[in-house]
């Protein structure tokens, strides 16, 4: 701030508060003390919302992979049950089975901890960039120069994945451990006892869901409450899988027999004799589609009311500022030659200035903008407002203020009848609230002055921004290029039509997001690999069966069919479930965590194409997984298959 002190930075003894109490008695109006506690708190809380929700997506993989550790270990203990039967017969008491299996767990968790703690340094650091630039864009100016590796993170990382693979892994150790010899060697007891706790797991989902959304009606701003009740209900719906894969098989086999006759048949009875794996395997793929789709609905809403409320504010042709750090707002000011020029330039009706600044309050640091658009009032979009649209920028010039949602959100102030405190130039003052307007620049939220009425309590004269509104008939971007010439050796400057700079706004949107699409992608990546896992578990767990069927005439071309429809049909279910899924956690994303995040208010767009590609990756994942087991299948000599068991 030219020729002016912006601040004054102190270091005293943190028990001297009367010399705090000295200075603030000294002092003149208009200077206040604010701690610095205070500013980094903010800074803090600017960018809490944007870390909880990276951790929660993270975490959802993390849901994911729980799915895909408990399909692993029950393959693992289910191909082993004559082996556990065996021990139980020479004496090997329950509790040794028990540990036995939570052991071997808990070393591959080791292994797979360690490998993946060197893939999160690795993939941390090519998402610095990312993050980096969002930061940018939307908070404050952040330069990283180096990575650090903190210790904490490793074992907060070490910790979750053994954690993860001990605790998943101790179900099917108890499936191992509470088996009687006697029925351990029989293959068949696991399903049924699958088949029997399917009602109990049923009705355990539904209770989930209810305890889920019911979490979410308690108005709380704790996000971690809010993500807890969204897990509650993802989990409750995963815990549905198995109820909703008999029934959609049922319905599928009425179709495939018409088309593939005996093996059209088969394949769905086979999806329904193996549930105890298929469910699971289809449970992990649909979570994994469900956040895709639900995250793209989000994302997709989100970027339309980013767009349609750019399209309502943007009321001017062409928008002047000076080049500044930060993308997401102007910094430095305006040279008076620049809109002395514009105000006089042929074919220009009006020219609008803008000035924005961050000023101390009891709340910490707020953005506050001020204009001296005549028409603000009407261009706004309001949620709460005093006055009639028509009427409410007369209230701002007297004094009043628009504050926008987020902030309003942020402060808990309240719709109507609100005041905002701030420290002007003339000590603290209380600016009545004239109405709230949607506003998506910023989750700090902001507040709108007159031009007039900011002038005369900070007696601040410089201008940031110019917005210039033409006469009817003239050429945008003729203008556009005359003006850059004509003031290209006056200021260093961006002069861009209002179209661009809504491109590039939604370009900066597109940026915020690209780390939330790496995450749906690895999400996605997981589920697909417990679909192979499974895929692989079944078709050995099937080489006995698949052999006798190869030695009575079933060919290699229908295996390849057989296993493709089972396949199939799995990926169809996962597709299908994740369809409601996804929806149901889209609107759990627009109308609850981002208002809680962020503290506004997004309208909801249904598109169709997350849900097509979803029901087609899942389809075409779970196809992929199935062309190498078969293969192995295939190759497998038919008496050798036989004489497994």
């Amino acid at each position: 701030m030219i020729g002016k002190l912006e601040r004054v930075d102190l270091i005293v003894d943190n028990d001297d508060e009367d010399l705090i109490t000295k200075l603030r008695d000294f002092l003149p109006i208009g200077v206040q003390i604010v701690p610095v506690g205070a500013r980094y708190g903010t800074v803090q809380e600017m960018t809490s919302a944007f870390r909880v929700n990276l951790t929660a997506l993270s975490l959802l993989a993390m849901v994911v992979a729980l799915f895909l550790i408990y399909n692993t270990m029950t393959f693992s203990v289910l191909q082993r049950r004559s082996l556990f039967g065996t021990l139980r017969c020479l004496g090997v008491t329950r509790k040794e089975v028990f540990l036995m299996v939570v052991g071997e767990a808990f070393l591959i968790g080791i292994i797979g901890t360690g490998v993946g703690i060197l893939l999160g340094i690795i993939m941390g650091r090519g998402a610095v960039n990312l993050v980096t630039q969002t930061i940018n864009d939307l908070f404050f100016v952040l330069t990283i120069s180096e990575v650090p590796i903190l210790s904490s993170s490793l074992i907060k990382g070490g910790i979750l994945g053994i954690g993860a693979t001990v605790v998943t892994a101790a179900f099917p150790a108890w499936e191992a451990a509470s088996v009687p010899p006697s029925s351990a060697i029989t293959r068949s007891e696991i399903e049924i006892k699958a088949h029997h706790a399917m009602r109990m797991v049923t009705i355990i989902g539904f209770l989930f869901i209810l305890a889920g959304f019911v979490v979410l009606s308690i108005q709380i701003t704790d996000l971690w409450v809010s993500f807890l009740g969204t897990f509650t209900i993802v989990l409750g719906l995963a815990m549905l899988t198995p109820k909703v894969t008999v029934w959609l098989m049922s319905a599928a086999a009425f179709i495939t027999t018409r088309l593939w006759g005996a093996l059209g048949r088969l394949a769905p009875r086979e999806v329904v004799n193996a549930i105890s794996r298929t469910s699971i395997a289809v449970a992990a793929l649909m979570i994994a589609l469900a956040v895709t789709i639900g995250v793209s609905l989000m994302v997709n809403s989100f970027r339309t009311t980013v767009d349609t409320w750019m399209s309502q504010i943007l009321h001017g042709d062409i928008y002047i500022s000076v080049p500044g750090a930060n993308a997401s707002q102007p910094n430095g000011a305006l040279d008076p030659e620049v809109i002395q020029v514009l105000q006089n330039w042929p074919g220009v009706a009006r020219v609008d200035l803008l000035q924005t600044a961050v000023v101390d309050s009891p709340s910490g640091p707020i953005q506050i903008s001020a204009n001296n658009n005549p028409n603000d009032g009407v261009e706004q979009i309001y949620a709460a407002a005093e006055y009639p649209p028509d009427q409410i920028w007369a209230a701002v010039e007297s004094g009043s203020i628009l504050v926008s949602e987020p902030l309003l959100n942020r402060l808990k102030l309240p719709g109507r009848g609100g005041e905002l405190a701030l420290y002007t130039n003339m000590g603290l003052r209380t600016f009545p609230i004239a109405g709230v307007y949607y506003d998506y620049a910023s989750s700090q939220g902001a507040a709108i002055f007159s031009m007039d009425v900011y002038q005369k309590f900070w007696q601040d004269d410089q201008i940031a921004a110019a917005a210039v509104i033409l006469e009817p008939g003239q050429d945008i971007q003729a203008v556009t290029d005359r003006l850059t010439s004509a003031l290209a050796g006056t200021q260093t400057l961006l002069i861009r039509p209002n179209q661009v700079l809504r491109s590039d706004t939604l370009e900066i949107f597109d940026r915020t997001f690209a780390i939330t699409s790496a995450l749906q992608l690895m999400t996605t990546f997981v589920a697909f690999v417990g679909i192979l896992s499974a895929m692989m578990s079944l078709q050995l767990e099937k080489q006995r069966q698949l052999g006798i069927m190869k030695s009575i005439g079933l060919t290699a071309r229908q295996i390849w069919g057989l296993v493709a429809l089972e396949t199939g049909l799995m990926g169809a279910v996962a597709g299908i479930f994740a369809l409601p899924t996804g929806f149901i956690l889209a609107l759990i994303l627009v109308y609850i965590i981002n208002r809680r995040s962020f503290g506004w208010t997004l309208q909801m767009d249904i598109t169709t194409g997350p849900f097509i590609e979803a029901l087609f990756i899942s389809i075409f994942a779970a196809l992929l997984a199935g062309l190498y087991p078969t293969w192995r299948i295939i190759q497998r000599n038919t008496a050798e298959s036989v004489r497994f068991d």
